[in-house]
């Protein structure tokens, strides 16, 4: 059965995750990770994609991005993986592939959603105990959200403006906002939806991307139900 497309709509985010195969590191190192995110940087500016948050774990990343038009994140995504591929082989001295099968990818509506995802994101390294602030894990884009970094890939989405009139207030909301733990159906709700690939958020948005698309935009249940469910 041929795959169906991905939700791909212009203007509308898109939380974005690519593994390692078989779950092995994608970054071996600090240099690869500095090498990712040039690439990255080029890869944004080639085809227009305004990134919103990331993070780049041991064996898999997340990023969150907005395209203007209808695949150009996919675009983003080939170009990138396809040149960090081809360093980290020759760096290595390795072939083969790198990534686990395509990218996996939902659409994110705005204001909450959009947020709770951009925590979600720079919150892993938290969840994962590899540290407990996350503004102190280098290689995501908290750092540059709570006034910390100046340079930066990211642009910043209207949710995230509208956290305050300027950069030091939007900076001490965003630390409030990440001092307030995901539950645990948020977090399972938005695994759920990057897994199947829908789109995560209110009825009213999920209906206008099915209107748009042609297409059931809400998560199917992971099991076959029994017969009392029939």
């Amino acid at each position: 059965m041929a795959r169906l497309p991905r939700f791909d709509l212009p203007g509308i985010p898109q939380h974005v995750v690519q593994r390692g195969n078989n779950r092995l590191p994608c970054f071996l190192d600090d240099d690869d990770r500095l090498h990712y995110l040039t690439l990255l940087r080029d890869a944004l500016l080639a085809t227009g994609v305004q990134l919103h948050a990331y993070v780049l774990m041991d064996n898999h990343v997340h990023l969150l991005a907005t395209p203007a038009a209808a695949g150009d994140i996919a675009r983003c995504m080939q170009r990138l993986g396809r040149q960090y591929v081809g360093q980290f082989n020759a760096r290595h001295r390795r072939t083969g592939t790198l990534w686990e099968g395509r990218y996996k990818a939902c659409l994110v509506d705005s204001e909450r959603y959009l947020l709770t995802c951009q925590r979600y994101i720079e919150l892993n390294p938290v969840r994962a105990r590899i540290i407990d602030d996350p503004a102190a894990y280098r290689w995501s884009s908290c750092a540059a959200h709570l006034g910390q970094r100046t340079r930066s890939l990211l642009s910043p989405h209207p949710a995230w403006q509208a956290l305050g009139e300027n950069t030091q207030a939007r900076a001490q909301a965003w630390r409030g906002l990440l001092d307030e733990a995901i539950g645990h159906d948020e977090l399972a709700e938005i695994r759920c939806y990057l897994q199947q690939q829908r789109a995560w958020g209110r009825d009213d948005f999920r209906a206008m991307v099915e209107a748009k698309t042609e297409r059931f935009a809400g998560v199917r249940p992971a099991h076959r139900p029994s017969k009392a469910d029939k």
